[in-house]
Formats: structure tokens, C-alpha cells, sequence
């Protein structure tokens, strides 16, 4: 072999590649005579560590979209706060406008009252609201058919008169 054939070997031994025999089947392969068990119980394993592997790869996702999430609120947050020191000077801005025609004091009493008239009507929208509220009805239903399922008394539930099929 010279570099002329494209392998770049020198010397006396001649490099010649050969397979001895190609693999017709997969050699991890059985031969089809396993057990329905055997087979149940494969499947199952494989189930198992492909539903495994979702959930890391499904914790993993979003672990990282909660980062983000956790930034973007951090960020909103942080716009917030400077929104609700920035009106301060919205509403200082609209009382030194108002005091061009009335007294400065009469333009910080307007814009005062307003202010205040605002809190109030949302804290009355805010009371109703909380007012209308009413008991997690699903939830305390829920819990009072647990009642009949404590140690003892399940055993009895489930051998009633009563148990069809689906029951």
C-alpha cells in the first residue's frame, strides 16, 4: 500500500481488511419461544423506564421553564414597584396642574379626595367579592366519603349488597 491508493500505510505488511462473517439476526435477540410472562414482563419493564425517563425529561423542561417564569414574575414585580412609585408624581404633577386656577392647597385637596374616593370604591368591589366567596363544596363531599372508607369499615362497604361490576 502506497499513498497512490488513498490508505497512507508504509512498510512490509499489506493491510487488507476482511470481515469473517456479517451477523444475519440481532445476536441480543431470542428466538421467540419466551413466556407469556417473560414477554408481559419485559413489556412492562420497558413501559416502566420509558415512562421513567418522560417524567425526568418532563421534570427537567420544566424546571427550566420555571427559572424563567421565576424571572419574568421577578422582573414584573420589580416593573410594578417603580410603576407605583412613578405615580406619585403622576398625582403630584396633577395637583400642581389643578393649582394653576385654584390655590395650590385646594389642588393637593382634589387631588386627595379623588385618590381616596378610588381606594374606596375599589375596597367595596374588593368586600363583595370576598363576600360572595362560598365553602369548597367538591372538597367537603370528598372528604365526608372518606368517613366510610376508614380501617374497618372499608372492608364492609366493599362486600355489600350492593357491589356490581363497576362499584
Amino acid at each position: 500500500m502506497s499513498k497512490q491508493d488513498g490508505l497512507f500505510t508504509e512498510g512490509a505488511d499489506n493491510f487488507a481488511p476482511r470481515a469473517d462473517s456479517i451477523p444475519l439476526s440481532d445476536v441480543d435477540a431470542s428466538n421467540g419461544q419466551q413466556s407469556v410472562g417473560t414477554l408481559v414482563s419485559n413489556a412492562t419493564a420497558q413501559m416502566s423506564s420509558l415512562f421513567r425517563s418522560e417524567l425526568e425529561l418532563a421534570k427537567t423542561e420544566l424546571a427550566a421553564e420555571a427559572k424563567k417564569g421565576a424571572i419574568g414574575g421577578g422582573l414584573f414585580s420589580v416593573a410594578g414597584v417603580i410603576a407605583l412609585y412613578s405615580s406619585f408624581f403622576f398625582f403630584f404633577f396633577l395637583a400642581a396642574l389643578i393649582s394653576v386656577w385654584l390655590p395650590w392647597w385646594a389642588g393637593f385637596l382634589i387631588v386627595f379626595l379623588i385618590m381616596l374616593a378610588t381606594a374606596a370604591v375599589l375596597a367595596l368591589f374588593g368586600w363583595r367579592k370576598v363576600k360572595k366567596m362560598g365553602a369548597p363544596k367538591r372538597t367537603i363531599n370528598s372528604v365526608g366519603e372518606l368517613k366510610n372508607l376508614v380501617p374497618g369499615k372499608a372492608q364492609d362497604k366493599l362486600e355489600g349488597a350492593n357491589r356490581g361490576l363497576y362499584s
